[in-house]
Parts: C-alpha cells; structure tokens; sequence
C-alpha cells in the first residue's frame, strides 16, 4: 500500500519542526490529514519510537498552536504491513484564524494550505481574518456539546433571583446557547443542571500528593451551582485562631478567603475546558487552584498583574457579571496580588497556578488544639457525641438554608459526613419537624421548618 501527497494528505518520516505549521495550515484552510511514518513516495516505513512520536504529538497540538486546537487534531495510530504509522486526522478549525503560539499572528505564524505546500498568511489576510471573527470568538458557543437533551431550571432560578424576566426562548437566544446549526454548545453544557463535567476538590496529607485523603467532585451540574458549593467548601476548611487580649479581639484565618474566592472564579471562567477541568488541591501547608490554557491569546503577563480583564471564555463572564458574582473590573488578580504578592502565581504556556501559603500562625495552633483533643479524658466522650450532634444539625440546616436544591449526597461531600450516617441525621430532623421535603426526590428541595 502506498500513499501519494494531495492538497488533503501530507507525508512526513518523523515528527519534525515543520509539523505544527502543517497542522496549523490544515486547521485554517479545509482539514487535511497527515501520515507520520510515510517518505516522500509514499512508502510505509513504520514509526520506531511510537510512544516518543505520541508525546511529542499531544505537546503540539495542546501547547505550540494558539487557539488550542485539541477538538479538531485527532492522532491515530495505524498498522499497514506490519509496521506503525500515526495517521493525525484534522478537521477545519472552530476558530476563525490560529497561528503557532511564538509567532502569534503574523506572517511568521499563520499559514494555509495550497496544494501540497503550506504558504504564509500576508498580513492583509490575516487582519482581514481578524475582522472577520477572531476578536468576537468564543470557543464555548461554537464547540458542540455531547448531548441533545439539557436543562436550565437551576439557572433560571438563580437569574430570577437576580431580577431577569427569563423563559426558555429568551434564555437560549440571549446566552447564546446553541451553535449557529442549531445544536446546544459546550457553554449550554456547563451551565446545564446536569452535565459530565467534574470539579475536583483534593485533599492530600502532608506536602506531596503522594498520599490521598480525600477527593469530592462537586462538579455534574451547573457550573454556578458547582462554584458556590466549591466555596462553601473552601469557606468550611478555612480555620480560625482568635487572639483575645490585648483586646479588641481579633479573629486571624487559614487563609484570606477574598484572595482564595477570587482565584477559584478565575480559575472557572478563564479555564480552557479542551484541555481539562479546573482544580483545587488542599495540603497541610497550602491551598492550590489551577486552571488550564496559560495566559488567553496577546495578553501579557505584565497586563496580567495589572488586572487587565480579557476573558478566555467571554459569555461565561457574562453570565457571572449578571448574576453579581463578579463585576467584571479586572480586580481579581491584583486582590490576590495585593494580600500574597505576585510569588503565588505559575504561569506556563498551558496552565496557570495560583498557591496560597497557609498562616503559620493559625496552622501550629490548630495542631496544638488537636493535640489536646486527642488527649482529653475518654469520660467526655458521651457530651462530645451530643455536642458534635447538634453542631451537625446546624451545619445540615444551614447547608439547606443556603441551597436548597442539594442531594443528600452533595450535602455528605459538602459537610464530609458519611452518606448513610447524614441520611440518619436527616431522618432525625424531618421527625423532629425542623425540616420537610418538598417535591420528589429527583426534582423536589429541602425546606427548613422556622
């Protein structure tokens, strides 16, 4: 079997540095697809380090091509005759114009497909690209979602809440959640009142994360939803020392939660959604929130730091801005940077990692705190297990006070109860009248009886 090169199929023996501009040139053009284990005549000649190929593959398609071109370069790996070849599948690119990252968009950088070669943009057409779409792209209305069947009841709530006048028409037209065909888009899928997409909370002991303590997903619903019960959870970790005398008292934190709330927003609405999922790790010594796709397309990391706002994900802002989440001024990073100093953020071309150090202070106090509890007479046990009681009953009604809407089971990872032993706490209080369930179980909500 042979193979011949067309203005759709390229040959190449190995990944080379010709290879993002190949790729690069086949998104902007009509897709194409490209054979790597193959010689100018089309002869099979097999790739002989598979694995180093496929690295080297995945680091260009997620870190050398600006937009991130991972939806639509699909590597394989084929066998003819015995011998491994890669076959990348590229269809025409969402966006409206990519360029490889270095250059940026120019001349160096943009590139088309003619023939069989690949031809530099002019920088008429490139401007003329620009015109035409980029500065209005948004990756999230033109990515299609996996699924035909979603919901927005949640989300219509909480813009009712917020004084909209909003019915199902109005709400897929005005938040752009369908594609220009007619399908929902990924952002459709986000703010969905159930969806595939996690958001991990995990808890490591020690420094590393070499062991696991726990990992919750609060994640699966709409993102709103999922942002508050991510800082609820945030909110519960965030210990406090008060410092009595001398007086006025004075009560010190874990952590500024100002600082941590405006990281974890940023790390949702500015988060690259194809390459992963937002996370947030907790360690004994420090709190780390990362987002994925590097600093959005010509801003730099001076503007940055000066809390100049140019969002990855501009409809996904809008939506927060409406619901008074943010206020779109551009103060998030200068907050974090005016409490914690600049030496908190990693910045790479694919992520960007905000790490907020612990107070020493509070942190020794709590180990010592837990120490003596530890020790305290085995006699007390009994009055603990009623205190701990009714401080779990508290914590349940003012869980539900906040959201109704939670599941049980969401309620057991927010609060970290077992989900049988809060199922019986439950139970207690619905006997007890405190609380009822209105609706069924799938669809209905908790209400706390006054």
């Amino acid at each position: 079997m042979k193979f011949s090169e067309t203005d759709k199929i390229e040959l190449k023996v190995k990944v080379n540095d010709s290879l993002p501009k190949e790729i690069e040139s086949f998104l902007n053009t009509d897709g194409g697809i490209i054979y790597i284990g193959t010689d100018d005549d089309g002869n099979i000649l097999g790739v002989n380090d598979l694995d180093f190929t496929l690295r080297n593959l995945s680091d260009i398609i997620s870190n050398q091509i600006e937009p991130n071109a991972i939806d639509s370069v699909k590597p394989e790996v084929e066998f003819i005759d015995g011998k491994a070849i890669v076959k990348i599948c590229i269809t025409k690119g969402y966006a409206p114009l990519y360029c490889i990252k270095k250059y940026g968009f120019s001349s160096n950088g943009c590139h088309f497909r003619v023939g069989t070669t690949c031809k530099s943009m002019t920088l008429e057409m490139i401007k003329k690209k620009i015109e035409t779409g980029l500065s209005n792209f948004d990756m999230m209305i033109r990515r299609e979602s996996y699924y035909n069947d979603l919901s927005f009841i949640k989300l219509k709530m909480l813009l009712i809440e917020n004084g909209y006048h909003i019915d199902d028409s109005s709400l897929e037209k005005n938040f752009k959640l369908r594609t220009n065909d007619g399908k929902y888009n990924f952002l459709a899928e986000l703010l969905a009142d159930e969806n595939s997409i996690p958001f991990i909370f995990a808890k490591f002991k020690g420094t590393t994360k070499a062991t696991f303590s726990e990992r919750s997903d609060y994640g699966n619903q709409c993102i709103i939803l999922a942002y508050e019960r991510m800082k609820e959870r945030l909110k519960l970790e965030n210990i406090c020392k008060t410092i009595t005398n001398p007086r006025p008292r004075k009560d010190i934190y874990l952590y500024d939660i100002d600082a941590v709330n405006e990281a974890l927003i940023n790390a949702i609405i500015h988060n690259d959604y194809r390459i992963s999922d937002p996370q947030v790790a907790f360690f004994d010594d420090r709190l780390e929130i990362t987002s994925h796709g590097g600093l959005p397309n010509g801003l730099t990391r001076e503007e940055f730091f000066m809390g100049i706002s140019r969002p990855r994900n501009e409809q996904l802002m809008g939506i927060f801005t409406r619901l008074r989440i943010v206020e779109h001024t551009g103060h998030g990073v200068p907050t974090i940077v005016n409490k914690y100093s600049k030496n908190v953020f990693e910045i790479s071309d694919s992520f960007i990692r905000v790490i907020i150090p612990f107070n020493q202070e509070v942190l020794s106090n709590h180990k010592r705190l837990h120490t003596i509890d530890e020790s305290e007479d085995k006699n007390n046990k009994e009055e603990e297990h009623i205190n701990k009681s009714k401080n779990k009953d508290e914590l349940i009604l003012f869980q539900i006070k906040n959201n109704p809407y939670l599941s049980t089971r969401q309620m057991s990872e927010i609060l970290t109860i077992p989900f049988r032993t809060l199922q019986r706490y439950m139970a207690s209080l619905q006997k007890r009248g405190f609380i009822m369930r209105i609706g069924a179980n799938k669809n209905g909500y908790w209400k706390v009886i006054e």
